[in-house]
């Protein structure tokens, strides 16, 4: 069994916040250990290059091998780019498989889910940043595991199998994108990440 991360990180979804929901149960969850980890959960901006920087420039000091990163959705796209540069375990939460291709459609204004008044514009150059990610070549293979829901309204469950199911796979019958019953899983991911609960 590794020893637990000492930091860790969560990237949330495409007009989401740390406020949301799973970002929030993690938080209390690994506040409740003997020994937390150093918890970082960043507001993410809108160009995906300007949030790769953000989230580069917040983990620059940060012992690699004793880190772990969790991303949800658009987040569980960048946390898997990050974590197969730098080898660390990975934890994704229905995560976009080809977001250039998926968020194109949503180019423009839209409230932010956890405060209607704030906006977000997502510009059309922000496809071609997510295409160059897409692009970003691995430097190594993370222990990966991930939880995706056939009942997800927003992703392809096949789509995310087929994408992120070689490692560690919990495939969930029903449930949602948001996974609303994530409580259920919590022992499963803090187990995977090397805490026993």
């Amino acid at each position: 069994m590794p020893l637990p991360p000492t930091h860790l990180l969560y990237l949330h979804g495409f007009r989401s916040s740390p406020q949301s929901f799973k970002a929030r149960r993690m938080a209390q969850a690994v506040a409740g250990l003997a020994h937390p980890p150093h918890w970082w959960c960043p507001q993410l901006p809108a160009s995906p290059q300007q949030a790769m920087a953000l989230i580069a420039q917040g983990i620059a000091r940060w012992p690699t091998e004793r880190m772990a990163v969790l991303g949800s959705s658009l987040g569980g796209f960048y946390a898997h780019v990050l974590a197969r540069q730098i080898g660390c375990p990975l934890v994704l939460l229905n995560p976009a498989v080809h977001p250039a291709r998926d968020l194109a459609a949503h180019i423009g204004e839209h409230p932010a889910w956890h405060d209607p008044a704030q906006r977000i514009h997502f510009d059309a150059r922000f496809i071609d940043e997510l295409r160059a990610l897409e692009g970003t070549p691995s430097r190594a293979q993370p222990p990966t595991l991930a939880l995706i829901a056939k009942g997800d309204e927003v992703l392809d469950w096949r789509e995310m199998q087929a994408a992120y199911g070689h490692d560690q796979l919990r495939l969930i019958e029903g449930s949602d994108h948001a996974l609303s019953d994530f409580d259920l899983y919590l022992p499963e991911v803090l187990g995977f990440l090397g805490w026993q609960t």
